[in-house]
């Protein structure tokens, strides 16, 4: 049996990575560092002592304490494109445990293996391509006793019975069925459900929880911060500019220390259409972000169905129809989980991008940052600063503490250091003379802001982590295959045409959160080592002390401070031949040793991961498996699903 979702990701995948960002700025005071200067003579594994290790105080001292945090063998790497299940090291076990289908309220649907369900059953059954998530402890049971939010990013074909129809019309546009775009809706969003170890220590599913939950592409949701009911927000539908319907390619996510859920918007601008190009070239948050032009939005076209989703500008509608509705996607989206009568807020303070992620960090004073990625070639790595310091306890201080800050893009300089610009309108490049009328038209176009200060292009920053002792912090640059032409090379993003991605981390001035100067060094180099015969291009050999893996995506620090590191590579590309399927691995920050502890399903990506508090029970997500997973028959239709780990002992994951 062959399914269709390999190729549908590979295709998704292309329109992804089509860079975005028209400058080719290198950033201020970044000097560009050439393919010759970098590879030759001193080779690749080297790269990381190009750069100061400012970090090494730290690390030296952490090394006293222990050698290595990897308490468990490596497995080995999957190279076979018929496998078809999820493999950990001797002594746990990793059992499926939340898919695509499943029940989530009360009263749901069985999944039907040949995809017959109903787009009404669907909303009440567990969204596709599970991507970030996060547990909630219950305070009474923390370790026994949770709550489950999981991402729905985008569909596979998989979704329908026969794949996704599609009716070409004579001007370029596609026509859909209805049931299948009302389908495809409700299988975005998010997913809450209770679970809890029963008498025998198995974790299960609350079937009956009323806080189970699904959120949607059509949930109502309010417009919090600077932006609500501004014009720049106003369509023919929401006059008010105060309420938007749904949330979009929900890929990473990030939690607050209030015990809020934050869904990030990533690639909300594939699901878009503006065809009229003149408007088009002059409408910067629709330009920049990479809305559709002419024909039909990239990925589902869903503009056939809801008129939503057609950003075209028509004079004769009420603010010209929906051509604001592009600016109503691409934010935070705040959901508390524990409270179903409360509805989800967008947080506009935090700015309008193709956000990958909403990693927050407090220090021990309040103070508070929230970091992120802008997953696309040649886009920046941000952090949001609430005005207000957080307070432990005070739920009213606390509520809307994201509707008011600073946003900041990063510069990361060739010695090893770097600083936070702040995205405020009036500073150089951000006024009227720039196309920046105010502050509002800067959060609408936080990316073409970033481009205007001179912050640091990247290769697709993804997921940033947290040290949980240090507060130092990682982020994972995924690849980038244009690096060298349209992006110049530079010692944050050192190598050209990148396919195997890095990860850099830094350490905020005084370990401050709100600090604006940093110091900066690569963590790690992803790729190959070189062959016997000389064959593997420079380029493409890393620095990895321990096993090889491609395209860091998926990131998180466990409590006790190991880095969990998780892949989105290209399977199919002869320079993963000997990497093989996806991956989870987890590392050392010390010493830097990284081991491979999971392997997934060929064709999947591996992506979002959570734990208890006491890190005894430990959830990952396999999205769009290619051959039959979770059922592993080769013939079952494959769903997303996470997956749970545990120790056959019960002990601390990874220790």
């Amino acid at each position: 049996m062959s399914w269709q979702n390999p190729e549908f990701h590979r295709q998704l995948e292309a329109v992804d990575d089509q860079r975005i960002n028209p400058s080719r700025a290198a950033g201020l005071a970044s000097v560009a560092v050439s393919r010759r200067t970098l590879l030759k003579g001193i080779g690749a594994a080297s790269l990381a002592s190009l750069l100061p290790s400012l970090l090494s105080a730290c690390t030296s001292e952490q090394k006293e304490i222990r050698n290595s945090l990897l308490g468990f063998q490596s497995v080995a790497a999957q190279t076979s494109s018929s496998f078809d299940s999820v493999i950990v090291p001797s002594g746990y076990r990793a059992t499926p445990f939340f898919s695509w289908g499943d029940a989530v309220l009360p009263g749901a649907p069985a999944w039907r293996s040949d995809a017959s369900n109903s787009w009404e059953d669907q909303l009440m059954q567990a969204g596709d391509n599970n991507d970030g998530m996060h547990y909630f402890p219950f305070a009474d049971q923390p370790n026994e006793h949770g709550l489950l939010v999981v991402n729905h990013e985008y569909v596979n074909p998989t979704l329908h019975p026969n794949g996704m129809q599609f009716t070409q019309r004579e001007d370029n546009s596609r026509d859909r069925p209805a049931e299948q775009v009302y389908k495809e809706m409700a299988a975005h969003g998010l997913s809450i459900i209770e679970i809890r170890r029963d008498a025998s220590g198995q974790w299960q599913r609350v079937a009956d929880s009323k806080l189970n939950r699904r959120i949607t592409a059509s949930t109502p949701m309010t417009i919090s911060g600077p932006l609500a009911g501004h014009t720049a927000m106003r369509t023919e539908s929401d006059p008010s500019g105060l309420e938007v319907l749904g949330t979009i390619n929900n890929c990473s996510m990030g939690a607050t220390p209030w015990q809020t859920y934050l869904a990030c918007e990533e690639n909300f601008h594939n699901y878009f259409v503006n065809r009229d190009e003149a408007d088009y070239n002059t409408r910067s948050t629709h330009k920049r972000y990479g809305i559709g032009l002419s024909g039909s939005s990239r990925y589902y076209a869903w503009e056939s169905v809801d008129p939503r989703f057609n950003a075209t500008p028509d004079a004769d509608r009420p603010y010209q129809g929906h051509v604001n509705e592009p600016n109503r996607f691409g934010w935070v989206v705040e959901v508390d989980p524990f409270n179903p009568n409360d509805k989800p807020r967008k947080r506009t303070a935090m700015g309008r991008l193709g956000r990958e992620c909403a990693t927050c960090v407090v220090d021990e004073r309040g103070h508070m940052a929230v970091y992120s990625g802008d997953d696309a070639r040649g886009e920046y790595v941000y952090k949001f600063v609430p005005e207000r310091p957080y307070k432990a306890g005070d739920i009213d201080r606390n509520r809307d503490l994201l509707d008011s800050g600073t946003l900041y893009a990063a510069r990361f300089d060739a010695d090893g250091r770097g600083e936070w610009l702040p995205l405020r309108w009036g500073a150089p490049g951000l006024t009227p003379e720039n196309g920046f009328a105010d502050q509002h038209a800067v959060l609408l176009n936080a990316r073409g802001a970033a481009d205007a200060i001179g912050a640091t292009p990247m290769d697709r920053p993804e997921w940033v982590a947290a040290h949980p002792q240090t507060r130092e912090m990682y982020v994972s640059l995924t690849n980038n295959t244009e690096r060298g032409k349209t992006d110049p090379t530079d010692a944050a993003n050192p190598r050209e045409e990148n396919v195997h991605g890095q990860i850099l981390r830094w350490r905020e001035a005084g370990a401050d959160p709100r600090a604006t100067e940093f110091e900066w060094d690569l963590f790690v180099l992803a790729g190959e080592r070189q062959k016997d015969d000389g064959s593997v291009p420079a380029n493409r050999i890393g620095n990895i002390e321990g096993d090889l893996f491609s395209s860091p995506d998926g990131m998180a620090f466990d409590p006790d401070g190991r880095l969990w590191i998780l892949t989105d590579a290209d399977e199919s590309a002869p320079y993963t031949a000997d990497i093989g399927c996806n991956q989870m691995l987890c590392a050392d920050p010390v010493s830097r040793e990284i081991r491979r502890f999971l392997v997934g399903p060929r064709g999947a990506e591996i992506t979002g991961i959570t734990w208890t508090p006491d890190a005894r029970a430990m959830w990952v997500n396999v999205q769009h498996p290619g051959i039959s997973y979770p059922a592993s028959d080769g013939v079952t239709r494959p769903r997303s699903t996470t997956v749970m780990i545990t120790r056959e002992d019960g002990g601390v994951i990874g220790g």
